[in-house]
């Protein structure tokens, strides 16, 4: 054992943080999604979010890189009604973190999982805001978006909202994945701290353990951008779609006690 984890646990770990980062340097979205969904497979989903926060952070700052100086504060000064409502919601998603339930919390998240997944296939309708009528960038739609996303990814870790909507306004690909790694950069920066105020590491190994974790995170952000020039943006969906369906899955019947 270190530090209270078996050496399996600490590969299972170091594995799936390098395939999250792997999928967030390929498709700009994920390492969140992949990684915390992965570990709540395994441990509880309250200590996979905590787990996952530095992790997390550093994936974001690695892609944020990517951002010139000039078109990060133009993104800040774009979007800032965004990440600070969605900083907000954050904050208070993190409060109720320790009181939400083990299993209904796994079946929750690994529903929320497939219905992303379904809406990206275009198989099931989504809610839309409201096509050309709505101005998407509008302050209002920001900060409605940003509290509501923030308020879940605060509690899991889940941001697809946030993805979802940045999908929805006119980016390259390229934009895309720097603005959305600039929001959850924003959003986790504030998350580490906040995370120790509220006492929610359950100890200082499980800190110990999201530092470390940060190697094979930013490893697999590097080889997803090393990927991302050399497939199509088709085989990038089929990928990470193809993953999330299976986290999906495990999570839901995991929950429901089947596996």
């Amino acid at each position: 054992m270190i530090g209270g984890f078996s050496p399996a646990f600490l590969v299972v770990l170091a594995a799936v943080l390098f395939v999250a980062g792997t999928v967030n340097g390929l498709a700009g979205f994920g390492f969140a999604l992949v990684g915390t969904m992965a570990l709540a497979t395994v441990i509880e989903p309250s200590t996979a979010v905590v787990l996952m926060i530095i992790p997390i952070l550093s994936a974001n700052a690695t892609l944020v890189s990517e951002l010139s100086v000039a078109e990060l504060g133009s993104c800040g000064r774009r979007f800032w009604p965004l990440v600070l409502a969605a900083l907000v919601g954050t904050l208070l998603g993190m409060v109720v973190i320790d009181r939400l339930p083990g299993a209904p919390v796994r079946v929750g998240l690994g529903l929320i999982t497939l219905a992303f997944v379904l809406s990206r296939g275009s198989v099931v309708p989504m809610p839309s805001l409201g096509g050309g009528s709505v101005d998407r960038e509008h302050t209002g739609v920001m900060v409605v978006v940003g509290g509501v996303s923030g308020l879940l990814f605060g509690a899991t870790n889940v941001g697809v909202q946030l993805v979802a909507y940045l999908r929805s306004i006119d980016l390259s690909h390229g934009l895309f994945v720097s603005v959305v790694a600039m929001v959850f950069l924003g959003i986790n920066a504030l998350r580490v701290g906040a995370a120790a105020a509220f006492g929610l590491y359950p100890s200082l190994a499980v800190v110990g353990l999201s530092v470390a974790a940060v190697v094979p995170s930013v490893l697999g952000v590097a080889a997803g951008r090393w990927l991302r020039r050399r497939v199509s943006s088709r085989q990038r969906e089929i990928a990470v779609l193809g993953l999330l369906t299976v986290v999906g899955g495990r999570l839901v019947l995991g929950g429901l006690g089947i596996a």
